[in-house]
């Protein structure tokens, strides 16, 4: 069976095998038999597989090659069983994971395989495969990067189109609450906190920073859910809402939010800040390789295990990012085929 035929074979199994974030799993087990069947030796932390190349030398640059086993949920409105792996005209194979990401795992993974018995390479190769990418969980590649050592670049397997997004925002989610005084409705009493809240929102959502990237554009804030009130005839002292921080990287998220809480009454309260902008200059020779392939680059919207990466990172790999999430999702076999393709002429460019 040959690279494509592999990979392609590997992704209907993980179709068939449900894999939610945090319930991997079965998902883990259908790539430790990957590895098995091609008498490649690996290791497992939680749900996270990972291999070495063969010859493996010390002090050489390490590149990671990494994508994730999880999925979301299947999407309403689905006309096919999500769990099984149906192809139409020879070509669109249908399935829960399919784009998101099982095409562009399998495919690093059949790119790995190439390379496993290259003795020659300049550079050590390290493939994770990789659970809780679709929740930013704490035990996916958060959990292995420890467990792996020093990496110095890598590329990450999500739905491009094969174009390398060498930029990528990063994702703050806030809480807000404002306070008011409650009284009643009846009577000329009371603070009422949405009249706060609804200054606070209308400030934000006309809110601009002032560095904007030539790749990821402005930071945007869009305030995505509100609660208030428990009665009728109450003036609430409390509003909550959310506010989704999507940031350039011309900013760390921890800069954003003292920003945005010196500019609102509200109180805010940051989930986390970790999600940062990430990405990879133009002049690496990892991009300098994707040029020369012509490959188009470009920033992109949607979040990745990117920003849990320490190090520069590449995001590219074949379907298309507008499929993800979406009910009947499906990529084309010949994107995986031609995808490998790319994978191996990309890394061959920085050999």
């Amino acid at each position: 069976m040959n690279l494509a035929d592999s990979a392609i074979d590997l992704l209907k199994n993980l179709i068939a095998t449900p894999s939610f974030s945090r319930e991997e799993a079965p998902a883990a087990e259908r790539v430790a038999a990957f590895f098995a069947a091609k008498n490649i030796p690996f290791q497992r932390h939680l749900n996270n597989l990972w291999a070495k190349n063969r010859h493996w030398q010390e002090g050489k640059p390490v590149l990671l090659l990494n994508s994730h086993i999880d999925t979301v949920k299947p999407a309403t409105g689905w006309q096919r069983d999500p769990f099984h792996p149906g192809v139409e005209e020879d070509d669109i194979l249908y399935g829960l994971g399919s784009n998101d990401a099982g095409g562009p795992l399998a495919s690093l993974l059949a790119t790995f395989t190439h390379f496993y018995e290259r003795s020659d390479l300049p550079v050590n190769l390290i493939m994770a495969a990789t659970a809780e990418e679709e929740i930013s969980g704490a035990n996916g590649i958060a959990a292995l990067l420890p467990e792996l050592g020093q990496i110095d670049f890598a590329i990450v397997g999500e739905p491009t189109q094969m174009r390398m997004a060498i930029a990528e925002k990063g994702l703050m989610v806030i809480d807000g609450e404002a306070r008011g005084v409650a009284g009643h409705a009846a009577r000329e009493e009371g603070v009422n906190a949405i009249y706060i809240a609804l200054e606070d929102i209308q400030l934000i959502r006309n809110l601009e920073l002032d560095r904007v990237s030539p790749l990821l554009g402005k930071v945007k804030m869009s305030v995505t859910q509100i609660e208030a009130g428990k009665q009728h005839n109450v003036v609430p002292d409390s509003c909550r809402f959310v506010i989704d921080v999507r940031t350039n990287e011309c900013y760390r998220n921890e800069e954003v939010f003292d920003f945005l809480q010196s500019k609102v009454q509200s109180t805010l309260k940051a989930r986390s800040f970790r999600l940062n902008s990430s990405g990879i200059a133009l002049e690496h020779p990892l991009v300098q390789s994707g040029l020369q392939l012509g490959l188009p680059y470009f920033g992109s919207p949607t979040l990745s295990d990117q920003a849990l990466m320490p190090f520069p990172s590449l995001k590219i790999g074949p379907g298309d990012s507008a499929r993800s999430h979406t009910a009947d999702e499906y990529i084309r076999l010949s994107e995986i085929r031609a995808g490998i393709d790319c994978y191996i002429q990309l890394i061959e460019g920085i050999l």
